[in-house]
C-alpha cells in the first residue's frame, strides 16, 4: 500500500525496494505479488495504477526468475489486459495508464522473447485494433535489462556496449544518463531486429514444411487421377506459394550465414521446395 500510495506524487523507492525484498526473502513472494499488483495498476484512481506499474518493473528487474515464470503466464497477463480492453476497464482508464501497459507488455516481447505467452497476447492486442502500433519507449526512462536475461541477448554479446552502458548508468551526470537512454533503446532496437529475423526464419521453413507436405497429397491423387477441380485449383495455388517461398529462403539464408545451425535449416528446408516443386513440374507436365 506503501509503494503505491496514490497521494504522493513521487516513487516511494524505499518502499518499492522494500516489497522487492520481501518478494525475494518470501517463498510465495513471486507468486502472491503479481496478484497484489494485477489489483492495483486496475485501480480507479490514476496515480496508484502508475506507482503500481512502477513497482511492478522494479520487480521484474530484481526478482529473478520465479517472477518471470508468473508474469509471463495467461492468468496474470489477462489482469494486464483488462486494463486496456473496451470489454473490462479500458472504458474508463486513463489513457497514461493504458499506454503504460502497453509499453510494459511490448517491453517484455523484446526481453522474454523465449515467452510465447507475452508475445501471443501482445499480438492479440494488435489484432483486436486496441493496439495500433509499437509504443515509443520514453527518452527520460532508464529500462535496464531484467536478470535472467535471455541467451544471446545483446546485452550479452556486445561486450563494449554493455560495459559502456554500466558506466554510463553508474553517472550522477544527467547528459550521461540520457546517453544510457539512447544506447539502450539502439540496444533494444537491435535485440527486436535480431527477434524478428528469427520469428521470419521460423515461420517462412513452417509454412515451407506445411506446403511441401500438402503438395505432396495432391499431387499422389493426381497420379491416381482421383483429384477434384477444387484439389486442382488448390495445387496450382500451392505451386505459385511455394515458387515466391523460394527468394524468401534466400533471403532469410544471406542474413543467417553467421548461424550454422540455422543456416542448415533453411538449406534443408530449400532442397524439400525444390524437390517439391520439381515434383510438381514433372508430374502435372506429364
Amino acid at each position: 500500500d506503501k509503494a503505491t500510495d496514490p497521494s504522493i506524487p513521487e516513487e516511494n523507492w524505499e518502499c518499492i525496494q522494500r516489497f522487492c525484498d520481501q518478494v525475494n526473502a518470501d517463498i510465495e513472494g513471486p507468486s502472491l505479488a503479481p496478484r497484489l499488483l494485477a489489483h492495483k495498476i486496475q485501480s480507479p484512481q490514476e496515480m496508484e495504477a502508475l506507482h503500481a506499474l512502477t513497482v511492478l518493473e522494479t520487480c521484474v528487474n530484481n526478482c529473478g526468475e520465479r517472477f518471470h515464470n508468473e508474469i509471463a503466464k495467461f492468468r496474470f497477463l489477462n489482469e494486464l489486459i483488462k486494463v486496456l480492453s473496451p470489454k473490462y476497464y479500458g472504458t474508463w482508464s486513463s489513457e497514461k495508464v493504458k499506454s503504460r501497459v502497453t509499453e510494459v507488455i511490448f517491453s517484455w516481447t523484446v526481453w522474454f522473447p523465449q515467452e510465447v505467452k507475452i508475445r501471443d497476447a501482445y499480438q492479440m492486442l494488435k489484432k483486436q485494433g486496441i493496439v495500433k502500433e509499437d509504443p515509443k519507449l520514453p527518452e527520460d526512462k532508464i529500462l535496464p535489462p531484467p536478470s535472467p536475461r535471455p541467451q544471446n541477448s545483446i546485452f550479452d554479446t556486445d561486450e563494449e556496449k554493455s560495459k559502456l552502458l554500466a558506466r554510463l548508468l553508474k553517472s550522477n551526470h544527467s547528459e550521461d544518463l540520457q546517453a544510457a537512454n539512447r544506447l539502450i533503446k539502439s540496444m533494444i532496437k537491435e535485440e527486436q531486429e535480431k527477434s524478428a529475423k528469427v520469428s521470419r526464419r521460423v515461420s517462412t521453413i513452417s509454412e515451407v514444411s506445411e506446403n511441401v507436405k500438402r503438395m505432396d497429397e495432391l499431387l499422389e491423387n493426381y497420379k491416381r487421377q482421383e483429384l477434384s477441380k477444387s484439389d486442382q485449383e488448390c495445387l496450382q495455388t500451392l505451386f505459385q506459394r511455394c515458387e515466391k517461398l523460394r527468394p524468401l529462403l534466400f533471403r532469410l539464408a544471406s542474413e543467417t550465414v553467421d548461424d550454422d545451425e540455422a543456416l542448415a535449416e533453411i538449406l534443408q528446408a530449400n532442397d524439400k521446395l525444390t524437390q517439391a516443386l520439381g515434383q510438381y513440374r514433372q508430374v502435372v507436365a506429364s
